[in-house]
């Protein structure tokens, strides 16, 4: 393993930063973040943006419309999109980062032509539809029924925090396709329109604010058989494919924000005097050290998949991606949970971003799978412990 860069991989920061400094000064002014049909025509300009550039779906196969660039490189995008302080993916989140490279390992040829090159030019939105009300932290457990009927399914059930669903075109929906089979049996992975009849999306609004996640009600709604992305009831392994690439990379910009906040946070606390208590300066150093191993983790995940890959694997990041979620989803809550001591009453403002940020970070120990889920993974999978 070796986590120093290359001169290419240098070589290719450097036009990086060179297109960025370029463009970034000529962007619209961003959306109230609370407007999310707003944010996602913000979002898709930029989408459109890194297209025409040749820098979206930097590290897909170049087959699936992608640049086919190293783990490595999409790393040093991220890495340098965030110091740049380029718009985050947003709105094409769930697309991009999950549904997208599920179905550029998972999919057909056929659903690679139709689904993915719309993703990456920013035409198509896509959310999530994993957890519902009796299947969150156990996921196995979900009830929402597809029944065969000709040439499609017929889809009954309903599912909530679904990331998303307000602005979104299609959903990456998991369905129980044989309610017989045991729990992780008998589950598909279904591409489904949001405009289908039967849809029914209800806003969801979060301690900040957003509406961010919905409720969805399917009510009957028919989903072609041709939208299955791998076998009947393998969705689980699909799933798993899906949820390796949200814990281990959908969240590498955020240590770089994060990193970004610590500083700033060190810098506030040294104008209004709170620096001078000690044990403020312990939490900011630990943070610092926190982050600090989080990104060579992130390094090191990285870097394991692109030895997959030159090995001829898939280069999907393997189960050290929960060792990641797990250490990082608490850290950020302690980030801003230190930002708010060091704001003092100015903490009680909403408007504030470190406020709505520190709202936002209740979400983290739950999204991508609950810190329980992961320290289950991280104990079977990882340290070989056996189940209890």
């Amino acid at each position: 393993m070796d986590l120093t860069y290359t001169a290419e991989q240098e070589e290719f920061r450097a036009g990086l930063r060179s297109w960025l400094g370029d463009v970034l000064p000529k962007l619209p002014p961003r959306p109230d973040p609370r407007d999310w049909p707003g944010r996602r025509a913000y979002d898709a300009g930029w989408q459109r943006m890194l297209y025409d550039a040749g820098y979206a779906g930097l590290h897909w196969p170049v087959d699936a419309g992608g640049r086919g660039a190293t783990p490595v490189q999409h790393l040093i995008f991220l890495e340098e999109t965030e110091k740049a302080g380029a718009p985050y993916v947003g709105a094409n989140f769930v697309g991009l980062l999950h549904a997208g490279p599920t179905i550029a390992a998972e999919g057909t040829d056929e659903q690679r032509r139709r689904w993915l090159p719309p993703v990456l030019r920013g035409d198509e939105v896509w959310c999530q539809g994993f957890s519902e009300p009796g299947a969150g932290s156990d996921l196995a457990s979900l009830r929402t029924r597809a029944v065969r009927d000709g040439d499609a399914y017929v889809v009954t059930g309903s599912k909530i925090w679904t990331s998303h669903a307000e602005v979104a075109d299609w959903c990456e929906l998991l369905v129980r396709t044989d309610p017989q089979a045991p729990k992780h049996r008998g589950i598909s992975w279904l591409a489904m329109p949001m405009d289908a009849p039967g849809v029914t999306v209800r806003p969801l609004r979060t301690l900040a604010g957003s509406t961010e996640f919905a409720e969805m009600f399917l009510d009957e709604v028919r989903v072609p058989v041709a939208n299955r992305v791998g076998a009947e009831n393998d969705g689980w392994r699909v799933t798993m494919v899906t949820l390796s690439f949200e814990r281990g990379t959908a969240f590498v910009g955020e240590v770089v924000a994060c990193r970004r906040v610590l500083g700033e946070v060190a810098r506030a606390a040294k104008a209004n005097g709170s620096w001078d208590d000690p044990a403020l300066r312990r939490r900011l150093g630990r943070l610092a050290a926190e982050f600090s191993v989080l990104w060579r983790l992130t390094q090191w995940n990285v870097s394991e998949a692109e030895r997959s890959l030159r090995a001829g694997g898939t280069g999907v990041p393997g189960t050290g991606g929960s060792v990641f979620k797990l250490r990082y989803s608490h850290a950020r809550q302690e980030l801003y949970d230190t930002a708010a001591d060091v704001l003092g009453p100015l903490a009680q403002d909403a408007g504030h971003p470190w406020t709505a940020e520190r709202l936002s970070s209740l979400s983290y120990t739950i999204a991508a799978g609950t810190s329980q889920i992961q320290k289950n993974i991280v104990a079977e999978r990882i340290l070989g412990l056996p189940k209890g």
